[in-house]
């Protein structure tokens, strides 16, 4: 039986679902992390509440999905299947060689995950009846959803089934990443880091020198240098979505910018978003802003407005210079130029005298806890993430697109920079992005870590339109947002 407290607060988000102010998504987190299980399903069934938006991937924007078999309704007995991973259909999309990885490997029921937006309303109904008709999940981010997946009960750590030397082979801040409560629970796969790029045609018609600007300064004389000139329609542009462009940008001036919240039972800290490095941050925004499309800030055309946004297609059409987003984004744009040769990927600038350091994420697996086949994904995530020829073709790209992500072993990169093959030593962007990893830092992996930028964005960005005049005072409103979500869903 609820109890009046509990009731309030599902009747709480459930008002807000239904207002707009929070999405389908963070309904499901929050009753999760409020301890309400499942309950929020009968709540939308019967108000008949329609779904909403999600928080996005926050690597890629998925391309047609892949043809694969559909995800079975129930769980098979116990004993009677083969491993069965299931995928974000956007990894399947940018990496095709895993269909064939499965193939070698053997018995292997690879499936599309029901998790647009990182919707993980599935896994934990299932976890809820102590089944789990998948094995293994491809497509957890540590910051994004592996706290609410803890929480609620529906993963368990890899230590008892990960070999030891692939414990100690994951680079140091990769395995940090994906720890959580002092175990091992998220397998890294595709590492991303967010970086600046730019369109080497454009710059040169404006006369700028081919070589990425060292600080934002720099950045933005750049941009505007591109704009006064016509060289191209816009100087630089962003994506909107915070962990995207806030976050990494305020750790270009410092990483010392997060804080625990009284009452918050997580123990991960959050986001501080009146820390003066963040203002800052959101100052620069709106310097980059004027100097980007008029519509840089509205949502994408894909995954609950998330993916294909208003960056993406600016820079894949060669409207704007100069751009800041995870390194894969601008080699995929870049594919479809005329001239791909013409990118340029540096490391993100830094504020002169600043921490100079950025974001990075690793998309990865997490081992069900009502799973079979456990030691087996053990073999299989190792055998898919080891495997060579996945990373050539990301790194080195091939007639179906160039994915750009890395690996999180450092095995890999020792070999490599020993045999120098040749799709590896062509890649200029593989050493710029991979020398900012020591100073990179990850988003804490609060179970809001996601949402307190979903939350935040539409508060922030009053002071980008204009709407406020000052960033310090909407960045006190988006503070005084989150944190009261944050309590509410304890």
């Amino acid at each position: 039986m609820a109890s009046d407290k509990q009731v309030e607060i599902e009747q709480v988000l459930t008002h807000a679902m239904q207002a707009g102010v929070i999405t389908r998504r963070q309904f499901f987190q929050s009753m999760v992390t409020a301890g309400l299980g499942l309950g929020g399903v009968a709540v939308l069934a019967a108000c008949g509440a329609p779904p909403q938006p999600t928080a996005a991937p926050p690597t890629a924007a998925p391309a047609a999905p892949t043809a694969m078999p559909p995800a079975p309704t129930t769980a098979p007995a116990a004993g009677s299947r083969v491993l069965t991973p299931t995928f974000y259909d956007w990894i399947m999309n940018l990496h095709p060689s895993i269909p064939n990885i499965n193939k070698a490997f053997g018995d292997v029921n690879a499936q599309i995950a029901p998790t647009q937006g990182f919707d993980i309303a599935r896994f934990v109904a299932e976890a809820k009846n102590q089944e789990s008709t998948w094995d293994v999940y491809v497509g957890d981010t540590p910051f994004v959803e592996m706290g609410d997946l803890v929480k609620a009960g529906v993963i368990e750590p890899w230590d008892a089934y990960i070999p030891k030397e692939v414990l100690d082979d994951i680079i140091p801040s990769i395995r940090e990443e994906s720890m959580y409560d002092g175990k091992f629970y998220s397998w890294p796969f595709f590492m991303d880091i967010i970086v600046q790029a730019y369109n080497s045609d454009i710059t040169t018609k404006a006369g700028i020198a081919d070589k990425a600007p060292e600080d934002w300064d720099e950045y933005l004389a750049n941009a505007k240098i591109v704009v006064d000139k016509g060289a191209a329609k816009y100087g630089c542009t962003f994506d909107a979505h915070g962990w995207r462009s806030l976050a990494p940008i305020t750790h270009s001036i410092s990483t010392d910018v997060y804080y625990m919240l009284d009452g918050d039972k997580s123990g991960q800290p959050l986001f501080d978003f009146t820390n003066p490095a963040a203002i800052q941050a959101l100052e620069l925004m709106k310097k980059m802003l004027e100097l980007s499309s008029a519509n840089a800030l509205q949502p994408g055309s894909t995954d609950g407005g998330v993916n294909q946004t208003p960056d993406e297609v600016a820079f894949a059409s060669q409207a704007v210079a100069y751009y800041i987003k995870y390194q894969n984004a601008p080699l995929r744009m870049a594919a479809t130029w005329p001239n791909p040769k013409a990118l340029r990927i540096g490391a993100l600038p830094k504020q002169k005298g600043g921490k100079g350091s950025t974001v990075f994420w690793d998309t990865g697996a997490v081992l069900f806890k009502y799973g079979k086949n456990k030691e087996k994904a053990a073999e299989y995530m190792r055998a898919l993430t080891y495997n060579e020829q996945l990373w050539k073709d990301s790194i080195g790209g091939t007639s179906a697109g160039h994915p750009g992500q890395l690996p999180p072993y450092k095995s890999l990169y020792e070999k490599w920079n020993a045999e120098k093959p040749e799709w590896y030593t062509s890649q200029a962007w593989v050493s710029t992005v991979f020398g900012q990893l020591p100073n990179a830092k990850a988003i804490p992996n609060n179970p809001f870590g996601l949402n307190q930028f979903v939350i935040g964005q539409p508060i922030w960005e009053k002071y980008l339109k204009g709407e406020v005049a000052d960033a310090k005072t909407a960045m006190e409103e988006t503070k005084k947002a989150v944190a009261e979500a944050v309590l509410k869903a304890q």
